[in-house]
């Protein structure tokens, strides 16, 4: 009975899809008639298709990976759906949905009231004046024809219980529409590999750089303090006068090495996202960006650190690239959530042509996302504007 149950929902909710799905038809033409319209109107469709997405994974446990969200200036978008297979798959499956969503979805509804509709009238049909009519029309003002209903209610519940084949072929189909192609499902195992090879790189290149920011500076700083303690320590002994000046000098010197120390710290996990949080951090970098930066951020409470920091760097980064070498008069961050993804969106007025080749830190924004299975996708043609867009897992 849960499977029969877990079907009807399933098949219920995606005779509302369908409904959508119509709906977004209409839309979706208009849309490729007044083309401008496009880039506004594909987000919002994308959203009922992985609506789609999250009911397949609820009713299989089979979880389809949500394209990157249309998100960032208008030509931006109008590039990526105009280019995308994803947005041509989406397009199929709302055509496709519409039609057999609202046919399996009629079914599965029409079984379950007609069942829950003979009962009824094979019941209660005395207690009308002139009788009843059963799901299937038949007018029932006698008990002979009130039995009638025990063969069409075993009928019924019959068909009720090849629900779940229907839900299956439902699922299937949806599956084949929306899953990414063989070739790509390759591509994907590729990238995850080679992303884990250039995590495990990155993680011991960072380890050798802290050990070698330990080693050259903070250590060497370290040292420096003890040597000159015990230069204050002999000049103690023999000249007490000038004994304060050398302490003066040690404290000087542990001050350096404090701060050194700090910096290497602040390298590893920003001491700002525990105080102040994702929000709060990028916050404090858009007011101290020289470039004047305007964040627009919803709640997002507290995320994994690994999260908030690889959100941070590249938002730092970005603004980095902003300020040397973009020209740009502003700035704007964005940070949101889609599903189980957090978005962050970092775009400027600038003059566009932003090569990862020259050393502006893309390269490494783009190894520090693929490192938690996010994505990092840089828009930057010539003449602007720069739209930095990084996609992470949020692990929820």
């Amino acid at each position: 009975m849960k499977r029969i149950w877990a079907a009807l929902v399933y098949l219920a909710t995606g005779l509302l899809t369908a409904i959508a799905s119509w709906l977004a038809i209409g839309v979706m033409l208009l849309s490729v008639v007044v083309l401008p319209l496009l880039p506004v109107t594909a987000p919002h469709l994308r959203r009922i298709v992985d609506f789609d997405r999250w009911r397949l994974a609820r009713y299989t446990g089979v979880r389809l990976q949500s394209p990157t969200p249309l998100d960032g200036p208008w030509l931006h978008r109008a590039q990526r759906v105009l280019s995308e297979p994803e947005s041509r798959r989406d397009a199929i499956w709302l055509v496709t949905h519409a039609v057999s969503g609202t046919l399996f979805g009629a079914v599965a509804i029409g079984v379950f009231g007609a069942l829950v509709q003979q009962p009824v009238a094979a019941l209660l049909w005395w207690a009308v004046p002139g009788g009843m009519e059963n799901s299937f029309g038949v007018h029932v003002d006698s008990w002979p024809k009130a039995l009638l209903s025990v063969p069409i209610g075993i009928a019924l519940a019959l068909l009720l219980t090849g629900l779940p084949r229907l839900a299956a072929v439902d699922a299937q189909l949806t599956r084949k529409l929306l899953a990414p192609p063989k070739a790509s499902l390759e591509k994907r195992l590729a990238e995850v590999v080679a992303t884990r090879a250039a995590a495990l790189q990155a993680h011991g290149a960072e380890l050798r750089r802290i050990e070698r920011n330990l080693h050259d500076g903070t250590q060497n700083k370290l040292v420096g303090v003890v040597m000159m303690l015990g230069i204050a320590e002999r000049t103690l002994e023999q000249n007490p006068g000038n004994a304060a000046q050398a302490l003066l000098r040690a404290q000087d010197a542990a001050g350096e090495a404090l701060d050194e120390l700090r910096n290497v710290v602040r390298s590893i996990h920003p001491p700002v996202l525990d105080d102040l949080g994702l929000d709060g951090a990028i916050q404090a970098l858009a007011a101290r960006c020289p470039v004047p930066c305007v964040l627009n951020a919803e709640p997002l409470g507290r995320l994994p650190a690994a999260v908030e920091a690889a959100a941070y760097f590249a938002v730092a980064e970005a603004l980095t690239n902003v300020a040397k070498h973009s020209g740009a008069r502003h700035a704007w961050v964005s940070l949101g959530t889609d599903g189980d993804q957090l978005v962050v969106v970092v775009h400027d007025d600038g003059k566009g042509g932003a090569d990862e080749k020259q050393g502006t830190g893309l390269d490494g924004i783009r190894g520090r996302v693929a490192a938690l299975d996010g994505t990092a996708d840089v828009s930057s043609p010539e003449g602007g504007p720069t739209v930095l867009t990084v996609v992470l897992p949020m692990g929820r």
